[in-house]
């Protein structure tokens, strides 16, 4: 399935208790017919009345607790399975509610952001997640700096930019996701205001690059975005691969709305090969 681009491979593994090795994981995203950014395995609920609980992981192998497009494409693939509109998931991240209007209109409620700096976390403590120490180039003229963190199931750090497109992203993406500031990598992103309602993100996502969308990292800026009076409470974020609606709550709750579509199905055999 794909989220905005965002190639993702649902897994149903409900009443199987297989559990895939990173190695495997890594392999399968680099077979042409299953290639991902995000995996979502499906087992049997652990918390009663739940439709499944998720592991997800990246396309290096390593998991994670949140993805907001991969959720999305679970909701979706549930609720033409099943014909449930309306289903609560469960990941490393807690509780995800999905509601399913139609293929375009996915929401999920991706709970409440962490801005504590042992949250995210980071290697040492910054009082205000707003604007943290942290720069790309000379001290006296850094080509980036004093992002905004927050931890929306992972870690988050944003960039605020006057043009996406003026950074390489793809060179300076890994450095900064491997930074020592964060000691569990981040996601980094840049984000360009462009007015109360609406945002323009690039994103290079940990553990799978440049992506063309990433649902938690539209919720980081825009929570983030909120924060410094940038916007609104409810935005619309634009990536490479579409746009996302995000509504941080006055409960603190983040929803995320967007699209997910089929691709293609079939079967893996035993060892993770596609059969």
């Amino acid at each position: 399935m794909n989220g905005l681009g965002n190639e993702i491979l649902v897994v149903d593994l409900r009443g199987n208790s297989k559990v895939f090795k990173p190695q495997e994981v890594a392999a399968l995203s680099n077979r042409p017919e299953t290639h991902f950014d995000q995996m979502m395995v499906l087992y049997n609920p652990k918390t009663p009345g739940t439709t499944a609980y998720m592991r997800i992981y990246n396309a290096d192998g390593s998991e994670v607790s949140a993805c907001g497009n991969g959720t999305r494409c679970v909701g979706l693939s549930v609720a033409q399975a099943t014909g449930d509109s309306e289903m609560t998931l469960e990941s490393g991240a807690g509780l995800l509610t999905v509601k399913v209007g139609s293929a375009d209109r996915i929401t999920v409620d991706m709970g409440e952001p962490k801005f504590g700096w042992q949250d995210i976390p980071l290697n040492e403590e910054f009082r205000d997640a707003r604007a943290i120490e942290l720069q790309v180039g000379p001290i006296d003229n850094p080509v980036l700096h004093s992002p905004s963190v927050v931890n929306v199931g992972n870690p988050h750090c944003v960039f605020w930019v006057d043009d996406v497109n003026a950074h390489d992203l793809g060179r300076i993406g890994p450095f900064l996701e491997n930074h020592p500031r964060f000691p569990e990598g981040a996601n980094i992103s840049l984000a360009q205001i462009v007015s109360r309602d609406r945002i323009v993100l690039r994103t290079w996502e940990r553990g799978a690059g440049l992506t063309k969308a990433c649902g938690s990292a539209a919720c980081a800026a825009a929570v983030c975005a909120v924060r410094k009076k940038f916007v609104a409470r409810k935005v619309t974020v634009a990536l490479p691969g579409g746009e996302l609606e995000i509504e941080w709550t006055p409960a603190g709750r983040i929803l995320m709305t967007g699209p997910a579509e089929f691709e293609h199905e079939g079967i893996l055999a035993d060892g993770g090969e596609a059969a």
